[in-house]
């Protein structure tokens, strides 16, 4: 399942200033501060606007010239820890084969950031942040990751501003890296995070005839057997939709419960079973829950299994956004904010629209529906903790 590479990593001495988190969890600000911290940040890789992607082609060559970028000299496969207060999380970074039936995708994915993505991608000829898998473990890949970690020196030891500890080691033994291959070739992997990626490196693949460096991509592999993953919401913001707007025509359909804080509609939220939502923004917030079960069922798309159908966020993109608000989900008419339910109602607020707030959904309800072979809706799960964006990259032309 996983194949070793040449690493490109960072040669610069402050490590944590030339790191990221993933491209579509870095806001206007947060962009404008990474790259305040340092002039080789990855965001310049990564984030370089639409319509200069050569500037970031060009940037990789020269850091690479210059040596602020290094390739290692032996392909390995990487381990990589995260740990910081409450948390610890292990896997191994390599070459996913692209296109392969071992890869559960379970999320749909937009046009629109794929192109994106292939775009960068073309420009770079390079993976420079990997996607996030997991998989049901326990074997030899499992236990060399944890001996690894316990017993020898890392590559890097970094501590972000976020106070998020990484280190990194390279696996280069040919015998280690045939007995993970041995351990992990009939496994399936779920794709946790990094569905728009994963369909950048499919697409990529279209563009080649004949084997060659695209055919594998970049890929963050954690056991969730050893190391279960943190499953979180991603939030709607409706910027054309006024909160009490929302709230009244939510009213023909759903039970609404009206709550001056949303705080405590959260609260609500948080103990509700079955389908449920909080509309929060500009005044009191309210709590929807208990469906009309046959305008949810007219809503529904045939040939979608019960499981499907009973999500929220199935709910929420077939039946609350279409059905009752007339809205497309598309990301020009519906925006995102990861984790955040605060900052989701902040930026209704200053855009006069409305925060749909969600319930998490179960890692269960996740791995069943992929493993039927259906998918969710866009950005309906948030699996972490994510991989940091630069500790190690990937290039064609090294790989």
């Amino acid at each position: 399942m996983l194949r070793p590479f040449h690493g490109v990593r960072y040669a610069v001495d402050d490590l944590a200033a030339v790191t990221s988190p993933p491209y579509d969890l870095i806001s206007p600000d947060e962009l404008r501060e990474l790259l305040s911290r340092h002039p080789n940040n990855v965001v310049r890789l990564i984030l370089p606007g639409v319509s200069h992607y050569g500037e970031a082609s060009a940037a990789l060559s020269e850091w690479l010239s210059d040596g602020v970028l290094t390739v290692d000299s032996l392909p390995g496969l990487y381990v990589y820890e995260q740990s910081g207060v409450g948390f610890l999380q292990r896997g191994l970074i390599g070459g996913v084969g692209v296109g392969s039936t071992s890869v559960l995708p379970h999320e749909n994915v937009l046009p629109e950031p794929v192109a994106d993505r292939l775009a960068l991608m073309r420009a770079t000829q390079a993976n420079l942040e990997p996607i996030f898998l997991l998989y049901e473990g326990g074997g030899t890949a499992s236990r060399l990751v944890d001996d690894v970690a316990a017993q020898r020196f890392p590559l890097m030891d970094v501590r972000t501003r976020e106070g998020v500890h990484h280190r990194l080691w390279a696996v280069t033994d040919p015998h280690e890296i045939e007995a993970v291959a041995e351990d992990l070739r009939d496994r399936q992997a779920l794709i946790a995070d990094g569905h728009h990626r994963y369909a950048t490196y499919e697409a990529l693949q279209k563009d080649h005839i004949g084997p060659g460096p695209w055919d594998y991509g970049l890929a963050y592999l954690v056991d969730s057997t050893v190391y279960p993953p943190d499953l979180r919401a991603i939030h709607r913001v409706i910027p054309g939709l006024p909160l009490q707007e929302a709230a009244a025509r939510a009213k023909g359909a759903w039970q609404v419960h009206e709550f001056p804080l949303v705080e405590d509609a959260l609260a609500g939220l948080a103990t509700t079973t079955g389908p449920a939502f909080v509309l929060a923004g500009e005044g009191p917030a309210h709590l929807l829950t208990d469906p009309d079960p046959l305008q949810v069922e007219h809503a529904m798309p045939s040939g979608q299994s019960p499981r499907w159908r009973m999500l929220d966020t199935s709910i929420l993109t077939t039946f609350l956004l279409p059905r009752v608000w007339g809205i497309t989900d598309s990301e020009q008419s519906v925006m995102v904010v990861h984790h955040d339910a605060l900052a989701a109602v902040e930026r209704a607020r200053r855009l006069g629209g409305t925060a749909v707030l969600l319930n998490p959904l179960s890692t269960e309800d996740v791995l069943t529906v992929a493993a039927q072979g259906e998918r969710v809706p866009r950005k309906s799960t948030s699996f972490g903790p994510k991989p940091r964006t630069g500790l190690v990259m990937r290039t064609f032309a090294t790989d």
